[in-house]
């Protein structure tokens, strides 16, 4: 609830220091007296627009402090803790209006945006009366309304759920329609490529075995005749070594009895005997070794030729080739299973739909008779308000799918029998639309409220019995919430915990200078107020009983 509510420089207020206390609490006073400055600071600290001319006159700056008890639970502090703001119980709004219109906001005096600070008010304070920016007719939220009312929360919960589901899902299916369409658009291609490389099979590091083969293997064929000829001269027809060898063991023989003139010439041309059979046999072993198939060195070079064409081919080194063939053919496989899936996406998509569907058709039909429980407790409401003869309506119309479902929710009403019905904001006049207010808000109260509601003259234009009943239903709602209201009505302020009396004054050595005050009033004083209201400008000694007797009754 609202505790306290400080007022620096704010119009006609210089210093206001109020503290509130919970249940029904009037602010009464003559016209003009600035009952509407306090509702237009009260504003101001809970985010509405600022305006320098809210400043007072010759001031730089004006300020209002606003401190709530929201109590534990209350959904201000999740938005506190989402914002990293320090929740301490209370909760300070402060916010401070520039006399060239810039505004400053703070939220237990840690700096906030003006749309936070509008935020965090709107979750404490509801301020109803004629006026459009001050009566609770936002449509959007009329939905929100109604399922509190019928205490939907679970069922909404579902709808939000299965609606996730539903476009997550559809969203998948999207996805994997543009991959499949792209991949249609490329299959053709794929999968010649992938036949076409698997025909090829090639082999990592296989360029560069080839490539090393090929050399060895041109090398090898240019020496191979010059090894023939050579083996030849030592071993074939016309080799040395058969005569070499004859002639050798011929000397031997002589060396016997001559060896110091042979024995030289005999070792020597053993010497060359061996060695010429010697490079005989490696000359056998290296035709032996480089012996090759020119068959063998022409399918090497094809095999090379074919691995580069299809390198040029698929604008990829020879080495990739191997990867390539793998991620053509990976690719391919995901077109063809994409098929399947995409099946499968379908499938689950429509039956999440149905569920969908299922879900919020039957949360349209809880709405549809929490509608009907909230026209009927309205109604109940209506004839004590001067409103017999008036209707009030729940009108749900189909919407457009979303996480609340496929219902557009707005309250309406007629005013008279035969009237066009129509919605509430439309329809109803300015007197008509704060008692459908106050109505609506008695009904909707047991389900959930802000923790302070302010309403702003809803008495305008009645009086006697019907003031009487706009005092009853203002208790009503003070039983669980914070009320406060600006009343010209005797019968309610007559109902009030805590009233506080508007007044204004001229300034003592400030020419034509004046000043509102508020004060908190009780006993005798309250009871001069309340005759006041009741007689007019001249209180009478009646219209003093009159209020004495009011008060008792109401106190009963």
């Amino acid at each position: 609830m609202l505790c306290r509510l400080s007022i620096r420089d704010i119009v006609l207020i210089e210093k206001l220091d109020l503290d509130f206390p919970s249940g029904l609490c009037v602010l009464t006073g003559e016209t003009g007296a600035g009952k509407s400055i306090l509702l237009d600071a009260l504003s101001l600290a809970l985010g509405s627009r600022g305006d320098g001319a809210l400043v007072r006159s010759g001031q730089p700056q004006g300020q209002v402090i606003a401190v709530f008890e929201p109590g534990p639970g209350h959904p201000v502090a999740a938005i506190l803790q989402e914002n990293g703001i320090s929740d301490e119980g209370q909760l300070i709004l402060r916010r401070s209006q520039g006399a060239d219109g810039r505004t400053r906001a703070f939220v237990n005096d840690q700096p906030v945006s003006a749309t936070l600070l509008r935020e965090i008010g709107r979750n404490l304070v509801e301020i109803h009366g004629q006026h459009d920016d001050r009566a609770l007719v936002d449509v959007s939220a009329h939905r929100q309304l109604l399922d509190a009312y019928g205490m939907l929360e679970a069922d909404l919960g579902l709808v939000a759920a299965a609606w996730t589901a539903w476009r997550k899902t559809l969203k998948e299916l999207s996805d994997l329609e543009d991959k499949v369409a792209a991949g249609a658009r490329e299959s053709d291609y794929l999968r010649a490529a992938v036949n076409e490389l698997t025909l090829l099979a090639p082999e990592p590091g296989e360029e560069d075995q080839l490539h090393e083969l090929r050399t060895r293997m041109m090398k090898v064929e240019k020496i191979a005749t010059e090894l023939s000829d050579a083996s030849e001269q030592l071993s074939g027809s016309a080799s040395p070594i058969p005569g070499l060898s004859s002639l050798l063991r011929r000397l031997e023989r002589k060396a016997a009895d001559l060896r110091d003139v042979l024995g030289g010439a005999v070792d020597a041309l053993e010497q060359g005997v061996n060695s010429l059979l010697i490079a005989s046999q490696e000359l056998e072993r290296a035709l032996r070794e480089t012996e090759f198939d020119p068959r063998q060195l022409e399918k090497s070079e094809e095999r090379l030729f074919a691995l580069r064409a299809a390198a040029r081919k698929f604008s990829t080194p020879v080495g990739d080739l191997p990867a390539l063939a793998v991620r053509f053919a990976d690719t391919l496989a995901t077109i063809d299973a994409g098929e399947e899936r995409l099946a499968a996406l379908k499938a689950r998509v429509s039956a999440l739909e149905g569920e969908y569907r299922r879900l919020a058709d039957n949360l349209t039909k809880r709405r549809k008779q929490a509608g009907e429980a909230l026209n009927a407790a309205v109604a109940g409401e209506l004839p004590s308000l001067k409103l017999e003869r008036a209707l009030f309506m729940v009108e749900i119309t189909p919407a457009e799918v979303g996480p609340s479902g496929v219902d557009a929710v707005e309250f309406w009403v007629q005013t008279n029998p035969g009237t066009r019905a129509g919605p509430m904001m439309k329809v109803a006049s300015g007197g008509e639309l704060a008692r459908f207010l106050l109505a609506l808000k008695v009904s909707l109260a047991e389900k959930g409220s802000a923790p302070t509601l302010v309403f702003d003259e809803i008495d305008s234009g009645v009086g006697g019995a019907v003031a009487d009943a706009i005092g009853r239903r203002l208790s009503r709602l003070a039983a669980r919430v914070q009320v406060l209201s600006v009343t010209h009505a005797p019968q309610i302020a007559a109902r009030a915990g805590g009233h506080y009396l508007i007044a204004k004054s001229a300034i003592a050595g400030a020419g034509d200078r004046v000043a509102t005050d508020v004060s908190r009033i009780e006993g005798n004083d309250r009871r001069e107020e309340i005759a006041r209201m009741l007689a007019g400008a001249t209180i009478t000694e009646e219209a003093r009983a009159a209020a004495e007797k009011l008060i008792s009754q109401t106190a009963a």
